[in-house]
């Protein structure tokens, strides 16, 4: 007979939000104690019930922390003064020598250097537009890439 969820929220509530707290700071181990719940609800149904339901909690929570560690460090880091000239990938995109260069590459590795670097498209789009994989778009752009490295000299 399968225990109602809240029954299994009040008896296993401490110990998600201890195991989220040893991951997280207070503010994130509430958030990520939320989200195990939430999670294990929409899962619940399908547990076992022979489950050993406190482990499956708290590998839950285990993972819900550690997505929150890695949503952090995704986030841009603010520092005190932003730099005179924006660039984008590395290479400035008002930069005459650069596109030079990059007219000199292959034409595949051209198009998909300019709609990635240039125009910020997605690979998908890319790969629709050239009409090719997502993969063989995202080799193009490295390969063009690599190409640039090696020629141009404001690359490295």
């Amino acid at each position: 007979m399968e225990v109602p969820f809240e029954q299994v929220v009040d008896d296993n509530a401490a110990t998600v939000l201890r195991v989220c707290r040893t991951m997280l700071s207070a503010h994130d181990a509430e958030d990520a104690w939320s989200e195990t719940f939430l999670a294990a609800l929409r899962a619940y149904p399908d547990l076992p019930d022979d489950a050993n339901v406190e482990a499956w909690l708290v590998t839950i929570a285990r993972r819900k922390a550690i997505d929150v560690i890695r949503a952090a460090k995704r986030r841009p880091t603010p520092v005190d003064e932003v730099p005179e000239s924006a660039t984008s990938k590395g290479f400035d995109r008002d930069d005459d020598d650069v596109w030079t260069a990059v007219a000199r590459l292959p034409d595949k590795q051209r198009t998909a250097v300019a709609y990635r670097y240039a125009a910020d498209l997605p690979y998908a789009e890319i790969a629709e537009i050239l009409g090719g994989t997502v993969e063989a778009a995202r080799r193009a752009a490295a390969d063009g890439l690599k190409n640039l490295r090696r020629t141009y000299p404001g690359a490295h």
